[in-house]
């Protein structure tokens, strides 16, 4: 008995909606990632690749010329003897087809307005420093007149300065590491003397220990006056009530009017917490010449505006050759041959690129304007006092939701831009943090956590220092409530060993 089996195949349909991406939103999307020098060289790329595309010299107008451009639609037999009437009537179609545009297209051909001929936002050329922060730092000490040692002290405390320009190591420590490994024996109260000299140095606050000591530094240089007491006096005295901007405790104890206050707190707002900022990069790197894509200007009074950083971008426009080369083919249609056709389909294909990229510029400007204006207005406190406590909790998430822009489009607008401020120059990263949220449903910023955590380490005592347990303690006694967990995770990404490692 045999057995037959049939196979049934079945065919079915599902409609599925997806989004497919053109040319063009690629391109945006790959410029919109570039920084302002790489898009400089991106542009020279695209103006080897396009003779469509040049620069404009300064006063150009607008092109319209190609307003005056019809539809074009020709059916007349122009091919050669080699060719079949079908593929004649093909290739005939296809040209016809790819020209019909002309004229519709092509009616505004866009100017891109960059560089040095943007009026309303020109500003001026901003780079990175040329020589390094280890570099700028032995200038000044060319100037002075130093022994071989302390020469030696010098440079080894410069080497151990952070990315703020402090230095975070305690002084028994560096004794010992100059002993052990550059055999020097140097007495404590030494490199206590040694450092004095650093201090000096420019900018001020360079080479303090703590943050305290670093504002305190600042105000000390200033004029001697009842303001300079005064700051000096909330910085030594009230210096936590001033992290955590009690402004009204400060004024009640020091007995001062509102106008009073008022001085004195904008003065207070003016000091750098990161003078290391402002000299670049740090020994220990390879040295990087960044230019910012942003520079924000902090007003006295708390405004906060910001220009976008052209550098060397050009204004662009499409060809007036191609124009008018396209605009006489089509006055002479009637006459053209298929090798005319030909020539008017590859300049009309280089003039849809140009248009398209110089487009894709202008989205590019377009999009990174909302978006550093979203991000100056949801960390506008930290571009006012420079101060990463005030920082607030920032995600991708928020910026896209106030500008409208798809969460990939801010990522890549963050990822590789930097914005130059009073306070020094930081990668757009440099503003986004997550939130913690406490018991009584407060919203904290890690970063702000963070800088808290740090503070309390570097002013413990390095002979005992402080378990996760005892941080913890204390970062809730100044009203940063978490787990313990939570401690150890954030110390961990600040690099902070255990305590016992911390000896």
């Amino acid at each position: 008995m045999s057995e037959r089996y049939s196979t049934i195949q079945e065919q079915t349909q599902q409609l599925k909606q997806g989004q497919i991406i053109s040319r063009q939103q690629l391109l945006q999307a790959s410029l919109v990632e570039l920084p302002v020098m790489q898009l400089v060289d991106r542009i020279n790329i695209e103006m080897n690749d396009n003779p469509a595309l040049e620069v404009a010299a300064p006063g150009d107008e607008d092109y319209q010329d190609s307003a005056d451009f019809q539809d074009y639609s020709d059916t007349s037999d122009t091919a050669d003897d080699f060719e079949t009437s079908s593929e004649r009537e093909e290739r005939q179609s296809a040209l016809d087809e790819a020209l019909s545009g002309i004229g519709r297209d092509d009616e505004d051909l866009p100017v891109y307005q960059g560089g040095s001929a943007m009026t309303e936002e020109r500003e001026e050329m901003v780079f990175g420093q040329t020589t390094s922060f280890y570099d700028q730092l032995k200038e000044q000490m060319g100037e002075l007149d130093m022994t071989d040692e302390e020469h030696d002290v010098m440079e080894y405390l410069i080497g151990s300065l952070d990315d703020d320009g402090l230095l975070r190591k305690d002084l028994e420590m560096v004794s010992e590491e100059l002993a052990i490994y550059h055999n020097i024996d140097v007495p404590v109260s030494e490199i206590e003397r040694v450092l004095t000299l650093l201090q000096s140095f420019d900018p001020a606050g360079i080479g303090a220990r703590s943050l305290q000591e670093c504002l305190q530094l600042q105000i000390a240089r200033r004029d001697p006056s009842r303001l300079r007491d005064l700051m000096q006096q909330v910085v030594s005295d009230y210096f936590e009530a001033f992290t955590k901007k009690h402004w009204d405790k400060i004024q009640s104890s020091l007995s001062l009017n509102d106008a009073q206050a008022e001085v004195l707190f904008q003065e207070l707002r003016k000091l750098n917490p990161r003078p290391g900022a402002s000299l670049g990069e740090t020994v220990g790197r390879s040295m990087q010449q960044i230019t910012p894509d942003f520079i924000v200007d902090t007003q006295d009074d708390g405004t906060v505006t910001f220009t976008l950083n052209n550098g060397e971008v050009p204004e662009l426009k499409v060809s007036q050759s191609f124009a008018d080369s396209m605009k006489e083919y089509q006055q002479n249609k009637d006459h053209l041959s298929r090798q005319t056709k030909e020539a008017l389909l590859y300049i009309k294909k280089k003039v849809d690129a140009a248009q398209g990229f110089i487009e894709a510029v202008k989205v590019r400007r377009k999009t990174l304007t909302v978006t550093m204006r979203a991000i100056i207005q949801l960390q506008h406190q930290f571009f006012v006092d420079g101060d990463e406590a005030s920082l607030r909790p920032m995600i991708l998430k928020d910026v896209a939701e106030k500008t409208g822009l798809d969460l990939s489009t801010v990522s890549r607008v963050s990822n590789s831009k930097y914005a130059q401020t009073r306070w020094g120059t930081f990668p757009l990263r440099h503003f986004f943090s997550d939130g913690y949220v406490t018991e009584n449903g407060e919203e904290l910023s890690t970063r702000q956590i963070k800088a808290v955590l740090r503070d309390i380490v570097d002013a413990e005592d390095k002979k005992h220092p402080l378990s996760d347990d005892q941080l913890k303690e204390m970062l809730s006694a100044k009203g940063y409530p978490i787990a313990r967990r939570t401690v150890a995770k954030y110390r961990e990404q600040l690099g902070i060993p255990i305590a016992r490692l911390r000896k």
